[in-house]
């Protein structure tokens, strides 16, 4: 967490993940790895057939969910896992970790 002005900050970032990750449980994997770390946000599949990931948490715990994205579930293929970080404002917005609209 940052410390800004006595306000404990999440760090938020935005992640694609392309490859075989639609069909394969991929959304259902995310929510588990980010209940468990304790990070808020949501996980969703595009149009394009990629995996869309927007979380806020501990440094750690993000580091953490990167491997596991990286890694994907069983049947899954990870080709390219695409990080953006987001302003630290946007954790604001997130509640509890969850799956957002199937396609």
């Amino acid at each position: 967490m940052i410390e800004n002005g006595g306000h404990r900050l999440a760090m938020v970032q935005h992640f694609l993940v392309r490859g075989r990750v639609q069909g394969v449980g991929f959304r259902w994997f995310v929510h588990r790895e980010a209940s468990e770390l304790e990070l808020k946000g949501w996980v969703r599949n595009t149009e394009d057939g990629d995996v869309e990931v927007v979380v806020a948490g501990a440094p750690e715990s993000l580091a953490e969910l990167r491997a596991s994205l990286h890694r994907g579930p069983r049947g899954s293929r990870v080709d390219k896992v695409i990080e953006h970080p987001l302003a630290e404002s946007e954790a604001e917005s997130l509640n509890a970790f969850k799956i957002e609209g199937a396609w």
